[in-house]
């Protein structure tokens, strides 16, 4: 015999736009979807489940009145086009439960083993010189120019690597742990820090271009600095009022190319050909950030840095696209940095 359930249309549609997949979409898998939410047809507990589970739902949400409501944990300062996003996603949601989880169990660890608390973190306010902060930063995490290795790839590793061995644990994922059908759309975050003085951490997305991961690991670095936990859209065209995203990406540019290195150039000088690409090899960054320094030390006006920016970002896309191959990595390999390698060195040492 089969059984049907009472289920309000309202929390279908709410567990569907959740997910952030469509109607249509959905409808290929749940034929009778489109009935299910205008209440003429109830599903099976059968199909119940399934639908559950295909939009990352706890089943028993499926059973209130009425839709709860999720809120981020953190400071939200997600924008697009200086509008908060108030809606996250399940894969959002989740991935900032992981990351919080495993903060904790890392803060445990750190506190049996007795290690010092680290001074950087919450040791500047918005108020701070961004050029002393960035330096105060290159500093510590050994990132100045003549060490940055050959090419920016290398200097994202050595990045990471620096950040980690200060006490950071830097957890980079394009999907939701190790759930390779749940992608995480960098359009909805970029990345977020989780500011504590024995296991701060960052997320960053790896769904984005590695062009747009090294300026996202350095913005959320200012954030452990500053001492702000936030989600945010670290974004090099960005115009945020927020003041504390402002400070972020402010650091986050001085950090990876001083400005004083680009005062003095003229727009004759800096966009004749090949001579971005020139500045981008010498200090190991894309040349988007180079691009965004540029227009910090004014010598490109707004529109005309954000029309340069497009096309250079559609050329940089064009060439990961053409460069892509098949294969997605090999899991042993990738996943010390999804948990961060500091995390995973910990958790081999309590096992063992």
């Amino acid at each position: 015999m089969t059984v049907r359930v009472r289920v309000e249309g309202s929390l279908l549609k709410w567990a569907r736009e959740r997910s952030r997949q469509s109607l249509e979409d959905l409808s290929s898998r749940f034929p009778h979807l489109p009935a299910w939410e205008r209440g003429e047809v109830e599903p099976t507990v059968k199909q119940l489940e399934k639908f559950a589970q295909a939009t990352h739902t706890p089943i028993g949400y499926l059973f209130l009145e009425m839709p709860p409501e999720e809120h981020i944990s953190i400071p939200d300062y997600r924008t697009i086009g200086d509008i908060g996003v108030t809606k996250p996603s399940a894969d959002l949601l989740d991935t900032l439960y992981l990351c919080q989880q495993r903060q904790e169990w890392y803060r445990d660890f750190a506190l049996q083993n007795r290690q010092d608390r680290i001074p950087f973190v919450r040791s500047v306010d918005v108020g701070a010189p961004v050029v002393e902060v960035a330096k105060q930063m290159r500093t510590i995490l050994s990132f100045d120019v003549s060490n940055r290795g050959s090419n920016w790839t290398d200097a994202l590793k050595n990045l990471f690597e620096g950040a980690d061995a200060k006490g950071i644990l830097v957890m980079v994922n394009g999907v939701v742990g190790s759930n390779t059908h749940s992608k995480l759309d960098p359009h909805e975050f970029r990345g977020f820090a989780l500011v504590d003085d024995l296991a701060p951490v960052i997320f960053v997305n790896g769904a984005d271009t590695k062009a747009a991961q090294v300026f996202t690991l350095a913005h959320e670095l200012a954030h452990i600095w500053l001492g702000e936990s936030a989600i945010s859209n670290a974004d090099l065209t960005s115009t945020t009022t927020n003041a504390v995203e402002r400070w972020c990406n402010q650091v986050a540019s001085e950090f990876l190319v001083p400005i004083d290195t680009i005062r003095g150039l003229s727009s004759e000088v800096v966009l004749r050909d090949g001579e971005i690409e020139r500045l981008a090899r010498r200090f190991k960054v894309s040349t988007l950030v180079i691009l965004r320094r540029i227009y910090d030390a004014g010598i490109l006006g707004w529109e005309h840095y954000r029309r340069v920016y497009a096309e250079e970002l559609d050329r940089i896309l064009k060439l990961m696209e053409d460069r892509s191959g098949g294969g997605g990595g090999n899991f042993y390999n990738t996943q010390p940095l999804r948990v961060s390698k500091r995390f995973a060195r910990a958790l081999i040492i309590s096992t063992l």
